[in-house]
């Protein structure tokens, strides 16, 4: 899994931005073909306090309103789920990345 935003940062530093508020990100898309509908996400982004998501997410947001709603019926299920979550900021999944980083030790 890739983690974009976190090139050139030690794990000291990192943990230094989360105890900040930094946090760890996914953004989600839905992509459809009449009767196929896909639901992915994104790579992880590490999102630094104060950071705007809008930019980051703003891909998957346009992947989904362009090419989310055509597969019936879960596109128009699938979609506005994937524009919600973009929205507001993405899926925070820092606690569960930090929880298997630690299991790793």
């Amino acid at each position: 899994m890739k983690i974009h935003g976190i090139e050139g940062l030690s794990n000291f530093e990192i943990e230094d931005e989360i105890r900040r508020g930094g946090r760890f990100v996914l953004f989600s898309y839905t992509i459809s073909v009449v009767f196929m509908t896909f639901k992915r996400s994104s790579d992880v982004f590490f999102i630094r306090e104060g950071q705007s998501t809008f930019f980051k997410g703003l891909p998957y947001t346009l992947i989904s309103l362009f090419l989310g709603w055509w597969g019936i019926p879960w596109g128009f299920i699938y979609t506005p789920m994937s524009l919600f979550t973009n929205i507001t900021g993405g899926k925070d999944v820092t606690a569960a990345l930090l929880s298997d980083a630690s299991s790793q030790e």
